[in-house]
């Protein structure tokens, strides 16, 4: 090989180690990144958060502390990491969590991560109508809503995760969600997604600088360390109240759900790949 050739290639293999972050420095970063985890081996309140760790429902009368029932179980054992929890049927009891410092919502440039694992069989445990196993809400659903989402009518159900900004802007006719052509929602949407009662799945999204008008916002959701498709291209402007963002959990959802984590930005692929594969969950990356 023609020596100069050989030292051209050389210094690009050189080089290329190190664009890569080491498994050490991307576990620190990681760590670093954690803003939230809740493991539900013990219960339903958060084992880590720059916010509160109160798990509360909404009543008439405004937040209370979530407590256990028929509709949302504690599972010991059950999880992917120890105990999970259960919703054994659909229900009412949505857990919620304030953001606080947590999500670190606000109106210049937001970004974050969700990571969680959920365990069913969405054709035969999810009742009909939609389900959203986690959400993140704001003070008003027209002026903003992110969630995961198993999708109403069809068969098999889509799986999808959507960041709707302003109603305006995603629906500026008013003919509702369901009604818009799927191509026209800002959404990723999965025909045949890897959920099982056999086997947990790993879902991460992210979200990359919301509200920021320098820029352009995006949003990638990740299934079992797979990229499974982004939202770019799409203003992403949000208008909620400054302490209005709670994370949102159970909505219609029947199965299992562990190891909830929220990161102070938006991960990388290689970051999703070593969250995913953490002996312990998330309790790895905590002191």
């Amino acid at each position: 090989m023609n020596p100069h050739l050989l030292g051209i290639l050389c210094a690009t293999t050189f080089a290329a180690a190190f664009a890569q972050p080491a498994p050490a420095q991307t576990h620190t970063a990681l760590a670093r990144a954690l803003s939230f985890h809740a493991s539900f081996d013990t219960g339903l309140d958060a084992d880590f958060s720059r916010g509160e760790k109160t798990a509360y429902i909404r009543t008439k009368t405004g937040l209370v502390p979530a407590a256990l029932n028929d509709e949302l179980t504690l599972a010991p054992g059950a999880g992917r990491f120890g105990g999970a929890l259960h919703f054994p049927k659909k229900g009412n009891t949505r857990p919620l969590f304030k953001d606080g410092g947590t999500l670190g919502y606000n109106s210049q440039s937001w970004s974050a991560t969700v990571s969680v694992w959920l365990r069913l069989d969405p054709e035969k445990d999810l009742e009909p109508g939609y389900c959203d196993p986690v959400q993140i809400v704001g003070d008003d659903g027209k002026k903003g809503f992110i969630f995961l989402e198993w999708s109403k009518d069809e068969t098999p159900r889509f799986f999808r995760f959507a960041i709707r900004p302003l109603q305006n802007i995603w629906d500026p006719q008013n003919v509702g969600w369901g009604a818009l052509p799927f191509e026209q929602r800002p959404m990723v949407q999965v025909a045949r997604a890897p959920f099982s009662r056999d086997a947990w799945t790993h879902a991460v999204f992210t979200l990359d600088k919301i509200n920021d008008k320098s820029t352009k916002p995006t949003g990638r959701l990740w299934l079992n360390g797979k990229l499974q498709g982004a939202i770019e291209n799409w203003d992403l402007t949000f208008a909620w109240a400054p302490d209005a963002a709670n994370l949102v959990l159970g909505a219609a959802y029947v199965g299992h759900l562990d190891d909830l984590a929220v990161f102070d930005r938006a991960l990388t692929a290689a970051e999703v790949q070593q969250l995913m594969a953490l002996k312990n969950g998330i309790r790895d990356l905590r002191p």
